[in-house]
């Protein structure tokens, strides 16, 4: 399991790194203008700290995996972080409209990869946790 938990590490790491692009990406420069400065500066700020703790995460799973993995806390901290990437999960296909997706190539691509990361993730997480190996 430490194995799979340096991979989720490496991978949120990257994640997280990717939330750079997304102002270039989603075309904010211009789609921001509609909104009220309020909204503008929630998007910034949450995407800053969705990105902040989502590289904490990679950092604590690459570095701290053997304690995740053995200590009663790590057990708990994963039980969180299965039920966070769970949800994560469910929004994927609940939350998240079709019609982003759905007749676009590129678009169901990325749709197609997040879920397979997002079950990973939960996976593993709740194989800590419910002491499942695989």
């Amino acid at each position: 399991m430490e194995l799979h938990l340096k991979i989720i590490g490496y991978l949120c790491i990257a994640l997280s790194f990717v939330h750079i692009i997304f102002p270039k990406q989603f075309n904010w420069k211009k789609e921001m203008p509609a909104i009220s400065l309020i909204n503008q500066q929630l998007m910034y700020v949450h995407t800053f700290f969705i990105a902040f703790v989502v590289l904490l995460m990679g950092l604590l799973c690459v570095c701290c995996s053997h304690d995740l993995v053995t200590t009663k806390l790590g057990e708990q901290i994963c039980f969180g972080l299965f039920l966070f990437w769970g949800l994560r999960l469910i929004f994927q296909f609940f939350v998240y409209s079709s019609k982003l997706w759905k007749g676009k190539t590129f678009e169901t691509i990325i749709h197609i990869i997040f879920s397979l990361i997002w079950i990973y993730f939960t996976a593993v997480f709740y194989g800590i946790y419910f002491k499942v190996e695989f």
